[in-house]
Protein backbone atom coordinates (compact mmCIF):
# COMPACT_ATOMS: atom_id res chain seq x y z
CA UNK A 1 0.00 0.00 0.00
CA UNK A 2 0.98 3.28 -0.94
CA UNK A 3 1.49 5.62 1.91
CA UNK A 4 1.35 9.96 1.57
CA UNK A 5 1.37 12.60 4.04
CA UNK A 6 -0.96 15.58 3.77
CA UNK A 7 -0.29 19.15 5.75
CA UNK A 8 -2.56 21.09 6.27
CA UNK A 9 -5.20 18.34 6.01
CA UNK A 10 -7.90 19.59 8.42
CA UNK A 11 -9.73 21.55 5.81
CA UNK A 12 -9.98 22.98 2.28
CA UNK A 13 -7.65 21.64 -0.16
CA UNK A 14 -5.75 19.36 2.49
CA UNK A 15 -8.58 17.61 3.03
CA UNK A 16 -9.97 17.43 0.13
CA UNK A 17 -6.56 15.43 -1.01
CA UNK A 18 -6.28 13.40 1.76
CA UNK A 19 -10.02 12.04 1.10
CA UNK A 20 -9.57 11.28 -2.28
CA UNK A 21 -5.89 9.15 -1.77
CA UNK A 22 -7.52 7.46 1.36
CA UNK A 23 -10.55 6.45 -1.29
CA UNK A 24 -8.09 5.79 -3.76
CA UNK A 25 -6.42 2.80 -1.22
CA UNK A 26 -3.49 5.16 -0.16
CA UNK A 27 -2.60 4.90 3.42
CA UNK A 28 -3.16 8.70 4.28
CA UNK A 29 -1.24 10.41 7.55
CA UNK A 30 -3.18 13.50 7.69
CA UNK A 31 -0.82 16.58 9.18
CA UNK A 32 -3.20 18.86 11.41
CA UNK A 33 -2.99 20.85 14.42
CA UNK A 34 -5.47 20.44 16.18
CA UNK A 35 -6.45 16.22 17.91
CA UNK A 36 -9.89 15.16 16.17
CA UNK A 37 -9.53 17.04 12.43
CA UNK A 38 -8.37 14.35 10.72
CA UNK A 39 -10.65 13.66 7.90
CA UNK A 40 -12.49 10.18 7.99
CA UNK A 41 -10.13 7.56 6.46
CA UNK A 42 -6.84 8.81 7.30
CA UNK A 43 -4.70 8.12 10.30
CA UNK A 44 -4.27 11.55 12.04
CA UNK A 45 -0.79 13.02 12.40
CA UNK A 46 -0.61 16.02 15.07
CA UNK A 47 1.77 18.31 13.24
CA UNK A 48 2.56 22.22 13.01
CA UNK A 49 4.93 22.97 10.09
CA UNK A 50 6.46 25.62 12.28
CA UNK A 51 7.25 23.31 15.06
CA UNK A 52 10.19 20.40 14.94
CA UNK A 53 8.46 17.46 13.04
CA UNK A 54 8.27 14.19 15.46
CA UNK A 55 7.12 11.94 12.84
CA UNK A 56 8.44 8.88 12.26
CA UNK A 57 7.87 6.69 8.84
CA UNK A 58 10.15 4.63 7.10
CA UNK A 59 9.07 5.15 3.49
CA UNK A 60 7.02 7.84 1.85
CA UNK A 61 5.72 7.75 -1.87
CA UNK A 62 4.29 11.39 -1.42
CA UNK A 63 4.92 14.01 0.48
CA UNK A 64 1.99 16.81 -0.04
CA UNK A 65 3.04 20.54 1.13
CA UNK A 66 -0.06 22.15 1.52
CA UNK A 67 -0.61 24.00 4.60
CA UNK A 68 -0.26 27.70 4.39
CA UNK A 69 -2.11 31.09 5.55
CA UNK A 70 -3.02 34.41 4.04
CA UNK A 71 -1.99 37.30 5.47
CA UNK A 72 -3.09 40.93 3.35
CA UNK A 73 -2.78 44.54 3.79
CA UNK A 74 -1.25 47.11 2.58
CA UNK A 75 3.32 46.39 2.76
CA UNK A 76 3.31 49.89 4.01
CA UNK A 77 1.65 49.04 7.12
CA UNK A 78 2.63 45.59 7.45
CA UNK A 79 3.92 44.77 10.42
CA UNK A 80 7.10 42.80 9.76
CA UNK A 81 5.85 39.75 12.27
CA UNK A 82 3.15 39.33 10.36
CA UNK A 83 5.20 39.11 7.34
CA UNK A 84 7.44 36.53 9.13
CA UNK A 85 4.53 34.56 10.38
CA UNK A 86 3.63 34.24 6.70
CA UNK A 87 6.65 32.97 5.60
CA UNK A 88 7.64 30.77 8.25
CA UNK A 89 3.95 28.71 7.47
CA UNK A 90 4.14 28.88 3.76
CA UNK A 91 7.70 28.71 2.96
CA UNK A 92 10.49 27.77 5.54
CA UNK A 93 7.30 25.26 7.09
CA UNK A 94 7.03 23.66 4.03
CA UNK A 95 11.28 22.98 3.62
CA UNK A 96 11.27 21.73 6.91
CA UNK A 97 8.93 18.78 6.56
CA UNK A 98 10.66 18.11 3.32
CA UNK A 99 14.05 17.99 5.17
CA UNK A 100 12.29 15.26 7.66
CA UNK A 101 10.70 13.26 5.51
CA UNK A 102 13.58 13.03 2.54
CA UNK A 103 14.80 9.77 3.68
CA UNK A 104 11.82 7.97 3.88
CA UNK A 105 11.16 9.80 0.61
CA UNK A 106 14.36 8.58 -1.15
CA UNK A 107 13.38 4.72 0.61
CA UNK A 108 10.23 4.92 -1.88
CA UNK A 109 11.73 7.00 -4.58
CA UNK A 110 8.41 9.05 -4.07
CA UNK A 111 7.55 12.26 -4.77
CA UNK A 112 6.90 15.95 -3.31
CA UNK A 113 4.11 18.02 -4.25
CA UNK A 114 4.02 21.97 -3.24
CA UNK A 115 0.71 23.04 -3.14
CA UNK A 116 1.75 27.01 -4.41
CA UNK A 117 -0.44 29.71 -5.99
CA UNK A 118 -0.71 31.43 -9.44
CA UNK A 119 0.18 34.51 -6.72
CA UNK A 120 3.72 32.63 -7.08
CA UNK A 121 3.90 34.45 -10.45
CA UNK A 122 1.17 37.16 -9.99
CA UNK A 123 1.66 39.57 -6.95
CA UNK A 124 -1.84 41.65 -6.21
CA UNK A 125 -2.27 45.19 -4.68
CA UNK A 126 -2.66 44.35 -0.82
CA UNK A 127 -1.90 40.56 -0.98
CA UNK A 128 1.31 41.19 -1.01
CA UNK A 129 2.82 39.25 1.93
CA UNK A 130 1.16 36.09 0.53
CA UNK A 131 2.24 36.58 -3.30
CA UNK A 132 5.80 36.49 -1.29
CA UNK A 133 5.96 33.19 0.22
CA UNK A 134 3.81 31.93 -3.27
CA UNK A 135 7.04 33.25 -4.72
CA UNK A 136 9.81 31.83 -3.00
CA UNK A 137 7.96 28.69 -2.81
CA UNK A 138 8.44 28.81 -7.05
CA UNK A 139 12.28 28.90 -6.23
CA UNK A 140 12.33 26.20 -3.77
CA UNK A 141 10.10 23.91 -6.03
CA UNK A 142 12.69 24.57 -9.47
CA UNK A 143 15.73 24.08 -6.55
CA UNK A 144 14.09 20.57 -5.14
CA UNK A 145 13.92 19.39 -8.58
CA UNK A 146 16.97 19.60 -9.61
CA UNK A 147 18.57 18.69 -6.55
CA UNK A 148 16.73 16.16 -6.02
CA UNK A 149 16.43 14.49 -9.25
CA UNK A 150 19.58 11.93 -8.86
CA UNK A 151 17.16 10.37 -6.09
CA UNK A 152 14.52 9.34 -8.55
CA UNK A 153 12.10 12.03 -6.10
CA UNK A 154 9.65 14.26 -8.38
CA UNK A 155 8.85 17.58 -7.34
CA UNK A 156 5.54 18.98 -8.72
CA UNK A 157 4.00 22.54 -7.73
CA UNK A 158 0.91 23.19 -7.89
CA UNK A 159 -0.61 26.47 -8.80
CA UNK A 160 -3.99 27.38 -8.10
CA UNK A 161 -6.22 30.74 -8.79
CA UNK A 162 -8.92 31.22 -6.94
CA UNK A 163 -10.29 27.70 -5.16
CA UNK A 164 -13.16 27.36 -2.68
CA UNK A 165 -12.00 26.97 -0.11
CA UNK A 166 -11.87 28.54 3.76
CA UNK A 167 -8.70 30.01 3.66
CA UNK A 168 -10.16 33.24 2.03
CA UNK A 169 -12.77 33.48 4.45
CA UNK A 170 -11.23 33.64 7.58
CA UNK A 171 -10.67 36.55 9.16
CA UNK A 172 -8.04 39.19 8.22
CA UNK A 173 -7.26 41.76 11.73
CA UNK A 174 -4.47 43.19 10.02
CA UNK A 175 -6.53 44.21 7.11
CA UNK A 176 -9.48 45.32 9.38
CA UNK A 177 -7.08 47.46 12.02
CA UNK A 178 -5.76 49.57 9.59
CA UNK A 179 -4.55 53.25 11.16
CA UNK A 180 -6.38 56.21 10.90
CA UNK A 181 -3.17 56.93 8.47
CA UNK A 182 -3.90 53.53 6.36
CA UNK A 183 -7.66 54.23 5.56
CA UNK A 184 -7.40 57.42 4.50
CA UNK A 185 -4.13 56.28 2.47
CA UNK A 186 -5.47 52.91 1.21
CA UNK A 187 -9.47 52.67 2.25
CA UNK A 188 -11.09 53.19 -1.15
CA UNK A 189 -8.72 50.77 -2.93
CA UNK A 190 -8.85 48.61 -0.27
CA UNK A 191 -12.40 48.22 -0.31
CA UNK A 192 -12.28 48.06 -4.39
CA UNK A 193 -9.99 45.31 -3.71
CA UNK A 194 -11.95 43.44 -1.40
CA UNK A 195 -15.21 44.32 -3.77
CA UNK A 196 -13.34 42.39 -6.45
CA UNK A 197 -12.03 39.11 -4.48
CA UNK A 198 -15.36 38.74 -3.48
CA UNK A 199 -16.93 38.60 -6.73
CA UNK A 200 -13.74 36.19 -7.74
CA UNK A 201 -14.72 34.08 -4.79
CA UNK A 202 -18.32 33.69 -6.02
CA UNK A 203 -16.50 32.56 -9.22
CA UNK A 204 -13.54 30.45 -7.62
CA UNK A 205 -12.82 26.92 -8.97
CA UNK A 206 -14.07 23.59 -7.01
CA UNK A 207 -11.18 22.46 -5.15
CA UNK A 208 -12.18 19.26 -6.76
CA UNK A 209 -10.05 20.56 -9.74
CA UNK A 210 -6.73 21.02 -7.20
CA UNK A 211 -7.22 17.04 -5.92
CA UNK A 212 -7.13 15.76 -9.55
CA UNK A 213 -3.53 17.72 -10.41
CA UNK A 214 -2.27 16.43 -7.12
CA UNK A 215 -3.34 13.50 -7.62
CA UNK A 216 -2.01 13.38 -11.15
CA UNK A 217 1.37 14.56 -9.82
CA UNK A 218 1.78 11.66 -7.43
CA UNK A 219 0.62 8.85 -10.17
CA UNK A 220 1.20 9.60 -13.29
CA UNK A 221 3.85 8.14 -15.38
CA UNK A 222 5.06 11.34 -16.40
CA UNK A 223 3.89 14.15 -13.83
CA UNK A 224 4.66 17.94 -14.62
CA UNK A 225 6.51 19.99 -13.05
CA UNK A 226 3.94 22.64 -12.59
CA UNK A 227 0.28 22.40 -12.83
CA UNK A 228 -2.03 25.11 -13.66
CA UNK A 229 -5.42 25.17 -12.10
CA UNK A 230 -8.55 27.07 -12.65
CA UNK A 231 -9.84 29.71 -15.10
CA UNK A 232 -8.64 32.12 -12.96
CA UNK A 233 -5.39 31.45 -12.70
CA UNK A 234 -4.97 30.98 -16.54
CA UNK A 235 -6.27 34.97 -17.08
CA UNK A 236 -3.44 35.48 -14.82
CA UNK A 237 -0.86 33.95 -16.16
CA UNK A 238 -1.45 35.62 -19.57
CA UNK A 239 -1.95 38.80 -17.86
CA UNK A 240 1.50 38.85 -16.32
CA UNK A 241 3.12 37.78 -20.23
CA UNK A 242 1.83 41.70 -20.75
CA UNK A 243 4.14 44.26 -20.54
CA UNK A 244 4.66 45.68 -16.75
CA UNK A 245 2.81 48.95 -17.38
CA UNK A 246 0.26 47.65 -19.41
CA UNK A 247 -0.28 44.59 -16.89
CA UNK A 248 -0.56 47.43 -14.07
CA UNK A 249 -2.97 49.27 -15.78
CA UNK A 250 -5.16 46.17 -16.91
CA UNK A 251 -4.69 45.17 -12.70
CA UNK A 252 -5.74 48.31 -11.38
CA UNK A 253 -8.68 48.73 -13.87
CA UNK A 254 -10.13 45.79 -12.62
CA UNK A 255 -9.76 45.32 -8.92
CA UNK A 256 -8.97 48.80 -7.64
CA UNK A 257 -11.99 50.98 -9.24
CA UNK A 258 -14.72 49.56 -7.11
Amino acid sequence: MRTALVTGASSGIGEACAQRLAEADWRVLAGVRRSGSAPPGTEEVLLDVTEPVSVEVDRLDGLVNNAGIAVAGPLEFLPLDELRRQLEVNVVGQLAVTQAFLPALRAAKGRVVIVGSIAGTSALPFLGPYAISKFALEAMADALRLELAADGIHVSLIRPGTIATPIWSKPQPLADTLTEEAKERYGPRLDAMRKAAAARAARAAPVESVVRAVEHALTSRRPRTRYLVGRDARIRAAIERLPDRLRDRVVSRALLRG
